[in-house]
């Protein structure tokens, strides 16, 4: 897959942040999910993936002329299902040792503004025709982790390898990280913002970022 291609999976799923949405289409889980269907993580990857493909399909024009509110439906799921104070922190790394909650928050609002901003449109560009399949739900951690593995389905391509970690906040599974053919956004987005926090402040860096000084990129070649 080219990097531009790679670049627009890695930023469709984090942009809405619920396991395989902007591309799904709903498929059958496998045995080991079906359970606990309501609560479980490939359940919430299927769930999730039918509901946003209507609305997008449903309200494509719309959002086509009106981007606003394209942005809202997008924050409103990436605030629904994605960790993002807890992926802040790891994408901080050393960095967040000892960082406050508030100075965390400030760092995860201005990332996911930015990633928003950046990206948020291209999910109008995406060809919502692709399937996506659930192949595996791997506890990890004792359980206080999951790994769901999803694979896009392509017609005339290879499959797009789609990793998402999860983890329980409260009664609900949230993503932390988002991995695409073997990429994950935790690891790009620290690498990228490593040189500027060695520099400056995490509030520092935050503002450099909502200024447009400084931009997430979801891939960097």
């Amino acid at each position: 897959m080219s990097h531009r291609s790679l670049s627009l999976f890695i930023a469709a799923t984090l942009a809405v942040a619920a396991p395989a949405v902007v591309l799904a289409q709903a498929a059958p889980a496998p045995a080991a999910a079906t359970a606990d269907a309501a609560g479980t993580p490939s359940q919430l990857v299927l769930a999730n993936s039918t509901r946003i493909l209507a609305t997008l399909e449903s309200r494509r024009a719309e959002f086509q002329k009106n981007r606003g509110a394209l942005r809202d439906f997008i924050g409103s799921e990436f605030n629904n299902m994605f960790d993002r104070d807890y992926s802040a922190r790891l994408v901080l790394g050393v960095h967040g040792r000892g960082a406050s909650d508030a100075d965390v928050k400030v760092f995860a609002d201005a990332l996911a503004d930015s990633l928003m901003q950046r990206y948020g449109s291209s999910l109008l560009d995406l060809n919502t025709k692709l399937k996506v399949r659930v192949k595996s739900e791997t506890p990890l951690r004792g359980g206080a982790i999951v790994k769901v593995s999803s694979e896009y389905l392509r017609q005339g391509n290879e499959p797009v390898p789609v990793d998402y970690l999860m983890r329980k906040v409260g009664t609900q599974w949230k993503v932390f990280d988002v991995m695409v053919e073997g990429v994950s956004f935790v690891q790009t987005f620290r690498n990228q913002f490593d040189a500027p926090l060695k520099q400056k402040s995490i509030p520092q860096v935050a503002a450099d970022i909502k200024a447009g000084k400084l931009q997430a990129q979801a891939a960097t070649n």
